[in-house]
């Protein structure tokens, strides 16, 4: 019997929809879903099962709502061909990855022991940041996103991983997968588009505060984690009153837990092994260096799939009424893609594809390069847009658009 998250099934817009028969279907904590195919929780915006939205994204306006109903079929059908051959080899790359993130990780962190001499220190900083860009991008969001429960693992399970990084894991699974991946650069919905913070979207409200924009955005770069530590509590939510006080004491209970996990192994433990041979400040300094470089290089690369030119926004009439080929449609044309060598499409834990992994978010994430080429094609088919750059490209791209909207400016 299979395993399915609630996010596996989420994209076809139900709140629990098994993929096929015999499966089971889980509730994001992990119980079982009741037997009829429903969550707990209902979940909102279901995908209607025929039609059109109220208004079709610009992008797509010339398609035929038989057309984009056959654009979802053919990318069901690169979605089947992969669960199809999905077997020991993707298995053994997680879990191969796994075990150089752990050995690079400890290879760093035994380096920064003897950190008072400048070559340990420079070679267990740039270890400890490779292996923590690497849990975070390649195995924690994936792991997250459930791309290997399939695998039956209880260590590498979407409902028991906790990643290296300060927000609690069942938090930004909420935030991330079941509200993001759903509403995708719907403004009004998602908040993904600016993390309440930044104004990314022309049909957002202009307010002085944007005139803060750029030192806001390089202010979050290297602390990226806790700022999205800081979203995930939902603080707009419980201000306006759909967020009860019960629930947003308990998330900054896990929170405070996490965080202090995280502050004992990074700043605390290490350093504090490290003063047995003088060098406990430089191991500090060591640890808070990795991490800033992984928030940076994080913030890049997530900025680089969602906000770059070309990177579509939605209204909420243009998911009125939605489909599922027309939310495919929006995956499409609202995220880009990173250009690059196979290391770079590692270190970004394959989110340089973003376009297919929004399509396609449970699939294992190393076929999304297998799986880009079929999806390009029949971007040029239907006549969409498939948004794609070198990494300098989009970041730039990215920033220029942080800079413009910080100033009034309407859609």
């Amino acid at each position: 019997m299979a395993i399915v998250t609630n996010h596996e099934a989420e994209t076809t817009g139900d709140a629990v929809v098994p993929s096929s028969a015999g499966e089971t279907a889980l509730n994001p904590d992990g119980t079982a879903a009741p037997a009829n195919g429903q969550a707990t929780k209902t979940r909102r915006g279901a995908l209607a099962t025929s039609g059109r939205p109220m208004v079709r994204p610009p992008a797509a306006a010339h398609l035929s709502d038989e057309q984009v109903a056959e654009l979802g079929r053919e990318l069901d059908a690169i979605r089947d061909e992969v669960l199809a051959k999905r077997g020991a080899s993707d298995a053994a790359y997680i879990r191969r990855m796994i075990k150089i993130q752990r050995g690079l990780e400890i290879s760093g962190r035994a380096a920064l022991l003897m950190s008072r001499n400048k070559g340990a220190w420079v070679a267990g900083t740039t270890l400890l940041s490779f292996a923590k860009i690497l849990e975070n991008m390649e195995i924690g969001h994936n792991v997250l996103h459930g791309q290997w429960d399939w695998m039956r693992d209880p260590d590498i399970h979407s409902t028991t991983w906790e990643w290296d990084f300060v927000t609690p894991a069942r938090a930004w699974q909420h935030t991330h997968n079941d509200l993001h991946h759903r509403w995708t650069n719907v403004v009004g919905k998602d908040n993904d588009v600016g993390y309440n913070l930044l104004r990314m979207d022309a049909n957002q409200p202009w307010k002085p505060f944007n005139l803060g924009n750029p030192l806001y955005n390089a202010i979050l770069s290297p602390l990226f984690e806790w700022g999205i530590a800081i979203y995930d509590l939902e603080l707009a939510e419980y201000q306006e009153g759909k967020k009860s006080k019960e629930a947003l004491v308990k998330d900054l209970k896990a929170l405070g837990i996490k965080a202090l996990k995280q502050f004992t192994k990074d700043y605390a433990a290490t350093p504090a092994v490290a003063m047995l041979t003088g060098s406990g400040k430089q191991a500090l300094y060591g640890t808070l260096t990795a991490n800033a470089v992984r928030n940076v290089w994080a913030h890049a690369v997530i900025f680089c799939g969602h906000f770059p030119e070309g990177a579509d926004t939605f209204t909420e009439d243009m998911v009125e009424g939605e489909t599922r080929g027309d939310w495919y449609v929006r995956q499409m044309i609202g995220s880009a893609n990173i250009s690059g060598s196979k290391f770079m499409h590692l270190m970004t834990g394959n989110l340089s594809h973003q376009i297919e992994h929004h399509l396609f978010p449970d699939l294992p994430s190393n076929r999304y390069a297998e799986v880009a080429p079929k999806v390009r094609d029949l971007c040029q088919r239907y006549g969409l847009p498939y948004t794609t750059g070198p990494l300098l490209k989009q970041v730039g791209s990215s920033w220029a658009k942080v800079f413009k909207l910080a100033l009034p400016g309407k859609a």
